[in-house]
């Protein structure tokens, strides 16, 4: 679970940079404010994400496979969702968001229950 966890949080981190990078530089004169709002609000929740799948898998601890996995495909599913929105301006995708944020969310609770019960039991 760590070497997943630690690989796909580095491969978010590192296409958030590249996908960021894009954003400002190849499609600023390309899309629109709105457009730009969403791609950027993507590149900041799958950074976040990111560095907080790296962080789980860090710790090495087994029991947070499942927060991990919520955490990995709720940040692909946001920001995913907003990076196509931005690009295509299919306004549907945007029904697609907030499933993906309530995986993250999900995926935070999770990890904050499973984090309290490995604390109490090295206690």
């Amino acid at each position: 679970m760590p070497f997943n966890t630690l690989f796909f949080g580095s491969l978010l981190a590192a296409t958030g940079v590249a996908l960021g990078a894009f954003g400002a530089h190849g499609l600023r004169h390309l899309l629109s404010p709105p457009a730009l709002e969403w791609w950027h609000t993507a590149v900041e929740y799958q950074m976040w994400h990111a560095l907080g799948l790296i962080g789980l898998g860090a710790t090495r601890i087994p029991e947070l496979r499942w927060a991990s996995a919520l955490l990995g495909s709720g940040t692909v599913l946001f920001s995913g969702s907003l990076y196509l929105l931005a690009l295509t301006g299919l306004h549907w995708l945007g029904m697609v968001t907030p499933l993906g944020g309530l995986l993250m969310i999900s995926g935070w609770l999770a990890a904050a229950w499973q984090m309290r019960h490995v604390t109490r039991q090295s206690q």
